[in-house]
């Protein structure tokens, strides 16, 4: 079994997921006793945020690529960044590391193209909803046009992923907006839902609407036990 890296932290509430379903799925699959091996740096999320809102990307890439480089030193054979919008800074943190780094985009379209969707609505914070890092990659390298709700809508999905989930808030106001505005995604052509925030399974799944539900958070964490327990897996996992 290969280390898993795991940059966490922001929040702390879905690196909580992600340790859990990393050791769920070794137990599962080997049995008994058997856990997974893994390192973890959990950041102060309220720094990240605060390059967040700066726009001090450069700042916030040279953070995560430190530690990711910590992670490989410390005997991680592969890195994950437990959140979809840091994925920002995919490409920085795989240039300082030799290990690869496990794209949380790739995951979620690779899941997307075995369930044959066309048009997936992207849940997210505003960053990821509005910038190209994410619908570019989608689009570019796996031919999966996703749309994002209206602007009002955008405001209500990032507030309460910052203002509630990570925060330990769960809603049922919030759980009723939300599935309002995947009601109307639905009537203007969404066939399929991304949950493309790693706080967004906390408050809804799959259960919760008819249409098929992408939980990259799970399916991150999955790609992470696919790799520690198959030393053969190509290198295709690595980020662009």
């Amino acid at each position: 079994m290969r280390m898993i890296g795991l940059i966490g932290g922001m929040s702390w509430e879905s690196t909580a997921v992600y340790y859990r379903r990393i050791n769920d799925q070794v137990r599962a699959r080997l049995g008994g006793l058997h856990s997974a091996e893994i390192i973890m740096r959990s950041v102060n999320f309220v720094d990240v945020v605060a390059l967040q809102q700066a726009g001090a990307w450069d700042e916030a890439g040279a953070l995560l690529a430190g530690i990711g480089r910590d992670l490989q030193n410390a005997g991680a054979g592969c890195v994950l960044i437990c959140t979809n919008t840091m994925h920002k800074l995919a490409e920085r943190v795989q240039g300082g590391i030799n290990v690869p780094l496990l794209h949380i985009v790739d995951t979620t379209a690779r899941a997307l193209q075995a369930a044959r969707v066309r048009r997936p609505l992207l849940l997210a914070t505003r960053y990821t909803m509005e910038q190209e890092f994410y619908l570019g990659r989608l689009r570019g390298m796996h031919g999966i046009d996703a749309m994002v709700p209206q602007a009002d809508d955008r405001t209500i999905i990032h507030d309460v992923i910052f203002g509630e989930l990570c925060c330990g808030v769960v809603s049922d106001t919030s759980r009723r907006a939300y599935l309002d505005i995947i009601a109307r995604a639905k009537a203007d052509g969404a066939d399929s839902v991304i949950l493309g925030c790693t706080e967004i399974g906390l408050l809804i799944g799959a259960q919760d609407t008819d249409l098929p539900t992408f939980d990259s958070t799970l399916l991150h964490a999955d790609a992470a036990v696919d790799f520690a327990l198959d030393p053969g897996q190509p290198a295709a996992v690595r980020a662009a």
